[in-house]
């Protein structure tokens, strides 16, 4: 049937729309009205129920709401279905209604029931508050509106109602409806047998309303918070499940493995194919099968971005979604404007359409943003997701990655990936649907502008055209400025690792300067292409600012000077003004995004690299049990070695010979290249450096396992830390340092032991644990832990070590050299054999008989463990540093910091054993509460406050230009139109070019200022931390763990090298584009300035609301980030002892949650930009109504150019309000940067290096002198003496042994005399000149040390003896061959410029050890200290030394710090400490004839 047979006219334009009084014909609304909510529902409900069916929450129990809302909805369908049954009524009656009053209560009812029923099955599917409802009730009531006036107006019109009972069905339908809407708004409770939430403070996002979520209202209490007080780590709320760590990991590292499958399946299909090619064609000879073979080796790598896509494609799609809608809706503004300017023309229309389309302007600007932010909430989380996916990938590969990979990669480069590259992939989430939505928005742009002004749009567009290549080669500049200043960037970092691990090093040898203007160097280069980059960026913002403009002015000139018929109107100029304002964002954005891709692109490529490289393979070594016949080849070549279970089998050799290597082959760490490994049962792995974690002590020995007192007590015992326990602060939960730092090397190494002995294992690997510790206590160790009685009798246990007086008491021995096994057999076979082993043991074994019931036939200390490592009597050496952390992680370092006097005061509290959980390590504090404005002003100072002010005043030339602009134009197009043609059309051309080229002109000389003042304050910034760094005192890095300082040369650096400019740039951009934009809405609607005050109090309070609560969040943010990469370098050292003990899985565990802390914090962050952006878009949205508002009002008085450049405006301002708060905050936060900066670079320094005229004689100190005078000295304030009065004097040429137990001084006697401590009292004279009174480099540079940790920096061999090239390379060889390198060095191609790694990792502990001697031959100065050095080395190494000193230093004074008391007994004199004080000080034979301290310590060592 047609429509008028369906039902009466379906739409009068005279009765709807050109009147003061519109109404809808009654057809229309039953038919169109009626159904629109219905059709809505029906093509919603598919998708939603697939939705509710994979989503179960859990159900809710039937509330008083759910039942109201279900007994409303089931009397609505009743009144629908009774206006059916009505018109049945009449046809039985002979009245026949028209068909629509069948049909559309019909359906009407049929709809209102499935929302009835589905309120239920949303009930039972667990969800609170529906999104699909509340808009179906929404529309409903909104288009039963309509038909409610009119039913008024008739009913008024008329005096009496027709069809009475339809007329009351329709007010309890509206009323239905109207309670429904209402009561749908409310949320339900939160579902019942949901899991068990223990959350203490659940995320209020899950139980929020549809209206809450779509506004994020749930979010206001958070705003609140943060704004009465700064938040805190508590106040924060939980994640919710799938943004943890464990979810989105365990999916990532699933769908990888998917992708590695598929690949490697396809590599031996094609493998398959091509062998059995090869075959067919014998006769071609062998080259061509190669030649294949190798062809199709560039097969498909595993595709990390697949496993990405499969991963997060989905959930990011809908955010996609999501700007599509948000995207077409953008162009509906500007063809409202279009009406609104012929509505302001036409002076006969009805007032009601202007109110009509100030509403519709608003109500389009308000589902604008939020469908906006609904997208960015999306592409955000999706950002959030994929760094906790990329790190947590990154993390689980670390551990299982081999060792040659791991060489492969710095522990740096692999924190970069975490922290750099991940990044990189959250940034681009945000842009990356502009890949698909510019080209859509400029294609829609432009169809419009076609309907506008014709062809001569192209013009515009060919502009943009040629904008684009301009752009991108920009971009493309820029990217490759970007690499480079990378490059520069990562090596100055790593630089500046190994310089504060060595700080100590570098302290004792006066070398601060030559490392200092290496990282001055290298920075200058890094400025160098910041600077670059900075002039092209400006250039880029030229041409951003310049493009909407140039596009416009070649748009207008064109269009009018084609045809002088063709007259610019306001509604053409002004509607073509806001779709080429729609148009600059798509297509700046465009080139940057492909920038970013192309970036992320880069780090897409690392990643993948680094996850592709080979792991370790678990089956290496076969944890089974094991027939006879053990094979081992590796770096060692056909070993064949079988341990008996339960044997002790003790593994001796010189240094380098692979004894370590051994021990990593039974791990597994080793590359096997044939043979095969079998350990049976569980491993405990002792390694030669301790690793030993930041956490109590009590938990580095417990590593995981579950507490056991009795247990633990036994092991504490067997490992003699007890005693250490009473000098520890705070006992067992004392808190140890980053890499064990406040305990010596020999308490590290006993914890180290500790922990392999509470592990319970089968099987024992110890490399060398008794290196570190004083003789008697190894004996201890031997006897209680390791030896025939000990605590592992009955366990496997192999035994690295160089002690030799424990051997014979050892089931077997293996002697390694170069590699391969030259003997083995039990101690008495090996005598026998009377080879190599024998050798040896002659050399060294003084007195055979001493040694089989002594432990050790020289040795030295008696009591607690000796400081540093106080190796076992002449025998035990070790090829280990006591220090140097393991696998050379992130810093080789820390060995610096040891602290020397040990176990007498690891705490920093200032009453050592009051607080029993004192920390070493103060916790990084941060700033609260608003960011003070001395901050700013230090900022402003650095880039010169004159810079500053020329900048904001030219920011107001610019905007003035740009408002003149656009006023010029709003003028002519009021020009009046005489014979269809306007006057002065080139003059209007010319003026208008003019006032917008200027703009463009200001903004470039703008920008470029602004980069240059920039630049010139992080070189200023820098200069004066590295600076302060150089110069502070020994004690600050003691406390401060590393990476909080790298963290403050890398992030906040690079924050103010690259994020504070370009924000500053947007913060005085977005500022006076909205300051001109209220300038012109009050300038043509003065009415304006009513509302502007309530707006302005409303933007007000979000902004400081959000900046409060935003920028605490950020910096809680940063705070819990550093803690993840902490985490995970101690982690990449630790990894072969993690992996002994079979603790990978609780290390990833520990990870995940500190990501998880992380992202706690960081979630907030976004949602309260969203927050923010839906509230201030609001105060836009009002803006834009309230403009077009009092232009419909003010419509008499107005022209039309001034409406349209006014609503124009105000179109605009939504971004720039936004970006305002935005970039305020971006400021505020940021700008912390500066002030952590400036914090760093004004710690305490120490004195300074050079005192002008303060300088003693060239050759001091002739003599070698020693005086100490009433001296004193304590590490830091608030600690107790370390030294106590001490009163010395000692001649030149004196050669000096110091000894004394663990504790009692003996290193900060050297410390004090290189000033690293200064004097509390007293002082000390040198050739009698007081060294408190001279510049710490003359000091320091006059004096040598051998230090007990060999510090390596990485360059070449020739820069680690001399950085400052003051020696000839005559002079360095000489040295080498005094040292015993010369050999070694030139046997390597590149001879002095050998490249040392980080931490001189390429090179043995003992050839390490042999470099710092030939420093000290070099230098050569009239004092010599020796710190420990021999407890590292073998035996004929240490000879070695020791000759070369007696030998080359005879007429120098030598103090020597002594372990080993055999070296010492021909010295002149000898210094026993005790306690601080001189306990005795005399000649070796005296002191043992007087029967003293040094007798009994004699005595221990069989000396006497």
């Amino acid at each position: 049937f047609s429509s008028q047979g369906f039902c009466l006219k379906s739409f009068d334009s005279n009765l709807s729309i050109h009147t003061d009084n519109p109404d809808l014909t009654p057809c229309f609304q039953n038919t169109i009205l009626a159904w629109i909510p219905s059709i809505y529902l029906w093509s919603a409900l598919p998708f939603y129920l697939l939705y509710l069916k994979h989503n179960k929450r859990g159900y809710i129990v039937l509330s008083m709401l759910s039942r109201f809302k279900t007994l409303f909805g089931v009397l609505l369908w009743c009144v629908s279905w009774a206006d059916l049954f009505y018109s049945f009524h009449e046809l039985l009656q002979n009245r026949t209604p028209p068909p629509v009053y069948f049909v559309t209560p019909l359906i009407v009812g049929i709809t209102v029931l499935i929302a009835t029923l589905l309120i239920q099955y949303e009930r039972l599917r667990g969800v609170q508050s529906s999104g699909v409802l509340i808009i179906f009730w929404f529309l409903s009531v909104l288009c039963a509106v309509g038909p409610f006036r009119s039913k008024i107006m008739t009913t008024t019109a008329q005096g009496h109602v027709n069809e009475r009972f339809r007329f009351t069905t329709f007010y309890i339908y509206f009323a239905l409806i109207i309670i429904e809407l209402i009561l749908s708004c409310f949320k339900e409770k939160p579902p019942f047998f949901s899991p068990v939430s223990t959350d203490p403070n659940p995320c209020p996002e899950l139980t929020s309303g549809f209206l809450s979520r779509l506004t994020f209202w749930w979010f206001t209490s958070m705003a609140v918070l943060g704004y009465k007080r700064p938040l805190e780590d508590k106040d924060l709320w939980s994640l919710n499940e799938d943004d943890t760590s464990k979810i989105i990991v365990q999916q990532l590292s699933k769908e990888w493995d998917k992708e590695k499958a598929e690949c490697k399946q396809k590599e031996d299909v094609t493998y398959m194919k091509k062998s059995n090619h090869v075959l067919n064609h014998v006769g071609d000879g062998p080259e061509e099968a190669e030649v294949l073979i190798r062809d199709k080796k560039h097969n498909r790598k595993p595709s990390f971005l697949k496993a990405l896509l499969r991963t997060f494609g989905p959930y990011f799609l809908i955010g996609s979604f999501f700007k599509l809608i948000q995207d077409l809706l953008s162009f509906v503004n500007p063809q409202l404007l279009s009406v609104l300017i012929g509505f302001i023309k036409n002076k006969d229309a009805p007032a009601w359409w202007g109110f009509l389309i100030a509403a519709l302007m608003f109500i389009c600007a308000v589902l604008q943003t939020l469908m906006l932010h609904q997208h960015f909430q999306y592409c955000f989380v999706t950002g959030m997701r994929l760094r906790t996916g990329i790190t947590g990938v990154i993390y689980r590969k670390s551990l299982v990655i081999t060792n040659s990979a791991k060489r492969s990669s710095t522990v740096g480069e692999i924190v970069n990936l975490m922290s750099v590259d991940a990044q990189r992939f959250m940034d681009l989430m945000t842009f990356l649907n502009m890949l698909w939505s510019a080209p859509l928005q400029i294609f829609l742009a432009l169809y419009f502008l076609w309907q506008a002004l014709g062809p001569s749009v192209l013009a515009g567009v060919a502009v943009m055209v040629l904008l684009i290549p301009f752009n991108s080669a920009i971009a493309m500049k820029t990217r490759a400025f970007q690499v480079e200043q990378m490059r520069y960037k990562d090596s100055r970092i790593k630089l500046m690792n190994e310089i504060l691990g060595g700080i100590k090093v570098l302290k004792l040898y006066a070398w601060e300067p030559s490392f200092s203007e290496k990282v001055l160097e290298i920075r200058k280069n890094e400025l160098r292409v910041l600077k670059k980059s900075a002039y092209l960026n400006s250039l880029s913002t030229f041409a951003w600012i310049s493009a909407p403009f140039l596009v416009a002015l070649t748009t207008f000139a064109v269009y009018v000077s084609v045809n002088e018929k063709n007259i610019l109107d306001a509604e053409k100029a002004f509607v073509s003004l806001s779709l080429f304002n729609i148009l600059k964002f798509p297509l700046s954005m465009l080139p940057q995004v492909i920038s970013n891709i192309a970036q992320t692109s880069v780090s897409l490529k690392r990643i993948q690299q680094f996850l592709s490289h080979d792991e370790l393979d678990p089956n290496c070594v076969e944890t089974k049990v094991i027939a006879p016949g053990k094979d081992i080849t590796c770096f060692l070549h056909s070993i064949n070695l079988l341990v008996p279970s339960g044997a002790l089998v003790a593994i001796v050799g010189p240094v380098g010979c692979g004894k370590s290597s051994l021990v990593s082959a039974l791990l597994g760490e080793m590359e096997k290249l044939e043979g095969e490994v079998a350990v049976k049962g569980s491993v405990a792995y002792v390694p030669q450096q301790a690793w030993i974690q930041n956490a109590t002590l009590k938990d580095n020995i417990l590593f995981g396992q579950a507490s056991n007192e009795q247990k633990y007590q036994n092991v504490l015992e067997a490992c003699a830390l007890k005693t250490d326990l009473e000098v520890l602060p705070g006992g067992d939960q004392t808190e140890i340092g980053e890499k064990g730092i406040n305990l010596s090397g020999g308490q590290r190494q006993r914890v180290s032991l500790a922990r392999a002995v509470y592990s319970n294992s089968d099987i024992y690997l110890l490399d060398d644990p008794l290196s570190a510790v004083d003789s008697h206590v190894a004996k201890h160790i031997f006897d209680k832990v390791i030896g025939p009685d000990g605590v592992l009798k009955g366990k496997t246990r192999i035994l690295v070590t160089h002690g030799i007086s424990f051997l014979p008491q050892v089931d077997h021995i293996v002697v390694v050299v170069d590699g391969k096994i030259s003997e083995m057999g039990s101690y008495q076979d090996l005598l026998k054999q009377n080879k190599a082993f024998a050798e040896f043991l002659r050399s060294y074994a003084l007195d055979e008989d001493i040694e089989e019931d002594e432990p050790t036939s020289t040795s030295c200390l008696s009591t607690a463990t000796m400081c540093h490592f106080s190796p076992n009597g002449s025998f035990v050496l070790t090829r280990q540093l006591s220090v140097i952390s393991s696998e050379g992680g992130e810093c080789p370092n820390k060995m610096s910091t040891k602290r020397r006097v040990c176990e007498k005061k690891p705490a920093e509290s200032p009453l050592p054993r009051k607080n029993p959980n004192e920390k070493l390590i103060q916790a990084e504090t941060t700033e609260t509460g608003m960011v003070k404005l001395t901050v700013f002003w230090q900022y402003m100072k650095a880039v010169s406050p004159i810079i500053s002010l020329v900048i904001c005043f030219l920011y107001c030339c610019q905007n003035a230009a740009a408002i003149g602009a656009n006023v010029w134009l709003s003028d002519w197009t009021n020009e009046p139109v005489i014979n269809g043609t306007q006057h002065n059309t080139a003059m209007r051309i010319g003026v208008y070019a003019a006032l917008g080229l200027l703009q463009g002109l200001i903004v470039l000389i703008c920008s470029f200022t602004l980069a240059m003042g920039g630049i010139n304050a992080a070189r200023t910034l820098h200069a004066a931390l590295l600076e302060n760094k150089f110069h502070t005192p020994q004690s600050f890095y003691d406390t401060t763990p590393t990476g909080r300082i790298i963290n403050r040369f890398s992030k906040d650096i690079y924050v103010i090298d690259e994020v504070i400019p370009p924000t500053i740039l947007m913060f005085l951009g977005t500022f006076f584009t909205s300051l001109s934009t209220m300038i012109v809405i009050i300038a043509s609607t003065p009415l304006f300035a009513v509302v502007i005050v309530p707006l302005a109090i409303l933007y007000f309070f979000v902004q400081r609301f959000y900046v409060a609560t935003s920028r605490q969040l950020k910096r809680l943010e940063s705070v819990s980030r550093s803690p993840i990469y902490s985490h995970f370098s101690e982690t990449v050292s630790g990894a072969s002892v993690i992996r002994a003990y079979r603790r990978v899985k609780s290390f990833v565990d520990i990870s995940d949650v500190k990501m998880d802390e992380n992202q706690k914090s960081y979630y907030p962050g976004i949602v309260s930009n969203r927050w923010l952006g839906v509230r201030v878009e609001f105060v836009g949205n009002c803006i834009v109504l309230f403009a077009a508002l009092f232009a419909v009002i003010g419509k008499n008085s107005l022209n039309a150019g001034l409406v349209g450049l006014s609503v124009s405006y105000a179109l605009q301002v939504t971004l720039s309000l936004n970006w305002m708060v935005r970039m305020t905050s971006e400021l505020e936060t940021n700008i912390v940067a500066v002030e952590r900066i400036k914090e760093y670079s004004e710690t305490e320094t120490e004195a300074p290096w050079v005192i002008e005229g303060k300088s003693p004689p060239a050759d001091w100190p002739s003599r070698g002198e020693l005086e100490f005078v009433n001296y004193s000295v304590r590490y830091r304030k608030g600690l107790d003496l370390v030294l106590k009065d001490l009163n010395l004097q000692v001649h030149g040429g004196e050669k000096i042994g110091i000894v004394g137990r663990t504790g009692a001084g003996k290193s900060s006697m050297t410390l004090c005399l290189f000033r690293i401590l200064e004097a509390v009292k007293g002082e000390i004279k040198i050739d009698g000149v007081k060294i408190s009174e001279i510049g710490l480099h003359d000091l320091r540079s006059r004096l040598t040390i051998i230090p007990q940790d060999p510090v390596l920096f990485s360059g070449t061999l020739r820069m680690n003896l001399d950085p400052f090239n003051k020696y000839s390379d005559e002079e360095i060889w000489k040295a080498l061959e005094l040292s015993h390198l010369k050999r070694f060095v030139s046997s390597q191609p590149s001879m002095l410029d050998y490249e040392c790694s980080e931490g001189g990792e390429n090179l043995s502990v003992g050839q390490r050890q042999l470099v710092c001697l030939a420093r000290a031959l070099l230098r050569k100065t009239r004092i010599l200290i020796l710190d420990e050095a021999t407890a590292a080395i073998d035996l004929e190494t240490d000879d070695l030394i020791q000759m070369t000193i007696r030998t080359q230093f005879e007429d120098c004074t030598v103090l020597t710090i002594a372990h080993r008391l055999n070296t010492i007994m021909d010295y002149t004199r000898v210094l026993v400490l005790d306690n601080g004080t001189i306990a005795e000080f005399d000649t070796p034979a005296s002191l043992i004839a007087s029967k003293g301290i040094f007798y009994s310590m004699a005595k221990d060592a069989g000396l006497a």
